[in-house]
């Protein structure tokens, strides 16, 4: 009996010690254990929908598939929810791995049943938009497009002119001269994707910073403090080989303005959300120290008048003095007294 008491009252105390443990694992706060448990990581919520990486991360830039911020101040995730949603749409996972599809120049020439260099001319003209690029073994950029897109503009009846005809002079003048908007129209379609991703005004100017030149949003941005505090929301860059690489200078100089146009429309855009989150929240200051009270190192000032003699200091006291004979000592006045 003995045994079996022992055996009963130490279970519940390592039942309570294990779920002390897990309470601590997963976080302090209830909530927020509750809220993990209910979303999924984005590499975990692209296995359940079978979409490879890089089309589960377009599927959310597209807003195919909805995120929500981390409680735990991680990157963002996948609600359970919004898991059962997608799955639960009509052809599915076929339909949705058909509006991620993302296909080079040839691809998209093939799609469209026109050659290569005619593709590009659309693109360089924006006729097509870029949905993204990335860089080969030769450091070129490679623009990836959206099939779907490509479908619907091979199919609207006004865009046989330009896929069968001459393409029109005025364009034909544009391309001579240089024109070429992939970059700029990407560069659009991504600033869209990151303001989609938040409400709060801090975020989005800083969604609008990421895509200017940093000389550019001092000049907008001229208080430290608030700068320091807008490069927390900064958005996340994907990254195109090491940094300072000759890659990864490719890769920037795609992911900033620099069209004046483009430019002076992004500043505006910048100052207008800027004011936006000064209303919204201000941007932390440090507190400022309390005074120090300054202690004078000066001496006191002594009264001069017991620096004097005493003479001098009766006189500075307004007194008069009387001059008094000097007494003789008393055995001097008593020989003095003796001889005559």
């Amino acid at each position: 009996m003995s045994g079996n008491t022992i055996t009963q009252s130490v279970t519940p105390s390592a039942n309570t010690a294990a779920a002390l443990v897990s309470a601590t694992v997963v976080g302090a706060n209830p909530a927020v254990a509750t809220a993990a448990r209910q979303t999924l990581a984005q590499s975990r919520a692209a296995r359940e929908l079978g979409l490879k990486r890089g089309e589960f991360d377009l599927a959310v830039r597209l807003g195919c598939i909805r995120t929500v911020p981390d409680e735990g101040g991680g990157g963002r995730r996948v609600a359970r929810a919004e898991i059962d949603r997608v799955m639960s749409e009509d052809g599915f996972p076929d339909g949705l791995k058909k509006r991620v599809e993302a296909v080079g120049t040839s691809e998209g020439a093939a799609l469209m049943d026109v050659t290569a260099a005619r593709f590009t001319r659309f693109a360089r003209l924006g006729f097509v938009v870029p949905v993204k690029f990335y860089l080969n073994r030769y450091r070129a950029v490679v623009w990836l497009y959206l099939a779907e897109e490509l479908r619907q503009f091979a199919e609207a009846e006004e865009n046989t002119p330009l896929l069968n005809g001459r393409t029109p002079e005025g364009l034909r003048d544009q391309l001579d001269a240089g024109l070429d908007l992939r970059a700029r129209n990407w560069r659009g379609r991504h600033v869209g994707f990151l303001l989609r991703q938040t409400e709060d005004p801090w975020a989005r100017a800083a969604a609008v910073a990421s895509l200017l030149d940093p000389a550019q949003v001092v000049e907008i941005v001229a208080d430290p403090y608030e700068r320091a505090y807008m490069n927390r929301f900064d958005p996340e860059r994907t990254t195109h080989g090491a940094p300072d690489s000759p890659a990864a200078h490719v890769a920037a100089r795609i992911m900033t303005a620099e069209d004046p146009d483009e430019i002076s429309w992004l500043r505006s855009d910048l100052a207008n959300t800027l004011q936006e989150a000064r209303a919204h929240r201000r941007a932390p200051r440090p507190t400022p120290k309390p005074a120090t009270p300054v202690v004078s190192r000066e001496r006191p000032r002594v009264n001069e008048e017991w620096r004097q003699p005493g003479a001098a200091r009766q006189q500075a006291e307004g007194r008069q003095t009387i001059d008094e004979p000097e007494r003789p000592r008393r055995l001097l006045g008593w020989l003095r007294r003796r001889n005559p």
